[in-house]
């Protein structure tokens, strides 16, 4: 496998994959510890776990998809009182090897026809709906990403995908940043049960360091782990934003 910052583009950003490097005093300073980055070489499981787990992946999926159309057309339904427009949200993410992906979500914001937020502010809060704010709580906006997983774009269970422009900046800003595309991007990780929703340098940062520690001990015993601590957080409404 290829070195895998030789698999971000960088071209729209005007930096060189060479100058990937942290930039923040407090992480030089090391206020944050992480165990020492993740090659190809350290990543956790066999490759029987691998398959399998993209076996997985495509059954679980292939069992959703119908629940995730019936969602679809109950959300069409209320939309036009709760949610005007489009029913589908589309982003382009970086995935694995640093690859661009669209993802797809379920639309919980009023609509714009470009992001202003820079990858470091919060939320756009005021722009999410009433039913919006519903789907993001119980984390049913994530559902059409089911279709991104029978693409091979994404897994049930991995490093959270971020958008592509903001990934290409944390590539140069937070250390071992780009390792954590060395797996498939997933809906629900480590990071997300354990840290909840990113929004500043040191956030990331930590997000990094769970992210990777699932990548090096990757086994069957923390994606169950991760399946029973994803309910949890559906239910208590932890990390939703």
């Amino acid at each position: 496998m290829r070195g895998l910052h030789s698999y971000v583009d960088v071209r729209d950003s005007g930096l060189a994959a060479d100058d990937l490097a942290p930039d923040f005093d407090w992480l030089v300073n090391r206020e944050i510890e992480t165990k020492p980055k993740v090659d190809e070489k350290s990543i956790g499981g066999t490759h029987i776990f691998w398959a399998s787990k993209r076996a997985v992946d495509i059954g679980s999926a292939l069992i959703a998809l119908p629940f995730v159309a019936m969602v679809a057309m109950v959300i069409a339904i209320l939309n036009p009182l709760f949610n005007p427009g489009r029913l589908l949200f589309r982003q382009e993410r970086m995935g694995m090897h640093g690859k661009p992906f669209t993802a797809y979500k379920f639309r919980s914001m009023t609509e714009a026809h470009r992001i202003d937020r820079g990858p470091y502010d919060g939320i756009e809060s005021e722009r999410i709906t009433r039913l919006g704010s519903l789907l993001r709580r119980l984390r049913v906006d994530e559902l059409p990403q089911f279709w991104n997983i029978l693409r091979g774009d994404m897994s049930l269970i991995g490093p959270r995908p971020d958008y592509y422009p903001h990934a290409v900046v944390y590539c140069h800003d937070i250390p071992n940043y780009s390792n954590r595309h060395l797996v498939r991007p997933g809906i629900t990780g480590l990071a997300q049960v354990r840290s909840g929703y990113a929004a500043c340098a040191r956030s990331v940062a930590t997000k990094v360091g769970d992210d990777l520690n699932y990548i090096r001990d990757a086994s069957w015993k923390i994606e169950l782990a991760i399946v029973r601590s994803t309910i949890g957080v559906i239910l208590s409404g932890f990390g939703h934003k």
